[in-house]
């Protein structure tokens, strides 16, 4: 056979699982005692729905005090505001300088700043109050929990974590050496293993850096609209890279390459003498029953595609000519 350049694309399939496209994890503003989780893994919440509660009793009596300090600068500012009145009264009069009046001013300008600090810490004081209870911010299905009852959690310590409703993602991970070859927009198919069905599919993000452990990349693979399958299914995503098409790479059947310690080897064919040499060559893969060569044979060369192993070096060879043009194909 004469070696030839064939178009060859990479076609793989990885494993991977149903997610939701986004996916919270879901943590208290404040610290404190967690005093109920009202949710467990797999129910289903609404948006606004309450999942859990801290002990709000320290943060109430903080929010209490914050009250009684604006009373008490509501009265300041009051009684400066009467001050301030009485004394323009006898300004008009002329009984009192304009110096002494401007420092009531002063004073009432004073007691009102002041009360306005407090009416703001008063109002971030219930703020703290509030973030003792814990609410969906969207509708889904509580995915993990990672905080029991009685447990003393910190501020932003993930309690529950919530898959919202809505666009679903496959998640897959692929090796170091096909990362640059998967690209974000790229067309692939999903095969949802449960319901036996194949769906259309874009990866929509792929990651900038391998995880430490596995040194695979984590790649999402958008399904299309009407593509709901459930959540935590196993899926199957074939991609064909559009990138890794080559037509110069060289095939040959699986019966031309024999080994020989260890290394790949084809004979060739040399026309003056009509001999054959072995020759090593570099195996790049397979591809179906044929082998791709990635170096040792160059385009237009003759080879022995049969009967490898009965040939020896140097040996006269003649190339096979059919009875009939048809036999050839």
């Amino acid at each position: 056979m004469e070696a030839g350049t064939h178009a060859s694309a990479a076609e793989v399939e990885y494993a991977g699982e149903v997610r939701a496209q986004t996916e919270s994890r879901l943590g208290f503003q404040v610290a404190g005692k967690l005093v109920q989780r009202l949710v467990d893994v797999g129910d289903v919440v609404r948006k606004g729905q309450l999942l859990a509660e801290l002990d709000a009793q320290d943060y109430a009596l903080a929010a209490q005090a914050a009250q009684a300090q604006v009373a008490a600068a509501k009265t300041q500012r009051d009684l400066a505001q009467a001050d301030w009145e009485r004394y323009s009264a006898l300004k008009e009069k002329g009984f009192i300088s304009g110096v002494e009046l401007d420092r009531r001013k002063a004073t009432l300008q004073s007691a009102q700043a002041q009360l306005e600090q407090a009416q703001a810490q008063a109002s971030a004081q219930n703020n703290q109050s509030s973030y003792t209870r814990l609410v969906a911010n969207a509708s889904g299905v509580i995915t993990a929990v990672q905080a029991e009852p009685g447990q003393v959690v910190t501020a932003g310590a993930p309690v529950v974590q919530l898959a919202h409703d809505g666009a679903r993602d496959v998640v897959i991970a692929v090796p170091e050496g096909v990362r640059s070859r998967v690209k974000s927009g790229q067309a692939v198919q999903v095969r949802i293993w449960a319901q036996n069905k194949t769906l259309d599919a874009s990866v929509r993000e792929v990651a900038a850096s391998a995880d430490p452990v596995t040194r695979t990349y984590t790649v999402k693979v958008q399904l299309q609209a009407g593509g709901q399958p459930p959540l935590g299914a196993t899926a199957y995503v074939w991609m064909q890279s559009a990138d890794h098409v080559n037509d110069t790479l060289i095939k040959l059947p699986s019966t031309a390459v024999w080994e020989q310690s260890g290394a790949s080897m084809v004979w060739v064919f040399d026309r003056q003498s009509s001999s054959v040499h072995a020759r090593k060559v570099e195996v790049a893969g397979v591809d179906g029953n044929d082998v791709v060569i990635a170096a040792g044979v160059d385009k237009g060369m003759q080879l022995v595609a049969a009967g490898t192993h009965v040939l020896t070096e140097g040996q006269k060879v003649s190339i096979y000519q059919p009875r009939h043009p048809d036999a050839a194909r």
